[in-house]
């Protein structure tokens, strides 16, 4: 075939590099150029400053980021907790078709939905949560729950059952049956998992946007924000910090799951 010869192999290269470049790198590049630029009235940015990004790392907008990083943090500890726990029971039952969809559920419709249907479930009593940070992290919780249990329930399917039962049949607890064996066999799947949740609570905005309160703003909210009012430059030197905020935790959480493959 064409595509497995020489000219082909560069032809299909040539094409993947065009289309990567346009549609992924130079959106980033055109970001991060307008979080350093004064002005930009033609084709390429000018005035180079750094003011942007200073202002991205101080007052409320540095507020912002410790705000999306104590959301993220709690939104995907939980959110690993409950997908695992989830996929563990539903394992290997007749349930576990209506749990998988259950768990999907909340990322199978706009997550605007969802944060409209969490800020009037807990605005009433007996469960008032309108107005704190824990209705952002449920939010957070809600939406990423589903990737948790979906990695936890990959990696159960490729898990050998016999060495919990050879456990088991040596005397072993089913708690302990659990905490030597199972869950460390999971380990790398629960790793990858919290990784996957908190990388995708820093960037989330729909459901956030609907439910946080102004003492609780993440740094995507304020990145609309900024974007909205028209300070386009500011909002771009936030996307940088929280790009690059998000990379740096995604590579920390990396190793460590690097480290429980080895164990």
């Amino acid at each position: 075939m064409l595509v497995w010869t020489r000219t082909g192999k560069a032809i299909v290269w040539t094409a993947f590099a065009v289309v990567f470049g346009l549609l992924v790198m130079l959106p980033f590049l055109v970001v991060i150029a307008a979080a350093f630029a004064g002005s930009w009235n033609g084709v390429l940015p000018s005035d180079p400053t750094g003011d942007h990004l200073r202002q991205a790392l101080s007052g409320d907008e540095l507020a912002s980021l410790s705000v999306s990083l104590q959301t993220a943090f709690l939104g995907g500890l939980l959110a690993v907790i409950f997908g695992t726990w989830g996929a563990m029971a539903a394992h290997d039952t007749r349930f576990a078709r209506v749990a998988d969809a259950m768990h999907h559920l909340p990322i199978a419709v706009p997550s605007v939905v969802v944060g409209l249907g969490l800020l009037v479930a807990f605005s009433r009593q007996p469960v008032l949560l309108n107005g704190t940070k824990w209705i952002v992290v449920i939010a957070h919780l809600v939406l990423m729950v589903a990737f948790s249990y979906g990695t936890v329930a990959a990696a159960l399917q490729r898990v050998d059952p016999s060495y919990a039962e050879v456990a088991a049949s040596l005397g072993a607890s089913p708690a302990r049956v659990l905490w030597r064996v199972r869950l460390p066999m999971l380990l790398p799947a629960i790793s990858s998992a919290a990784g996957l949740s908190v990388a995708l609570s820093m960037g989330e905005v729909g459901a956030t946007i609907m439910v946080y309160p102004a003492s609780w703003r993440t740094l995507p909210v304020s990145i609309f924000a900024l974007t909205d009012r028209g300070q386009a430059f500011v909002a771009a030197a936030e996307a940088v910090v929280l790009l690059a905020t998000t990379v740096v935790l995604v590579v920390i959480l990396d190793r460590l799951r690097g480290r429980a493959v080895e164990r």
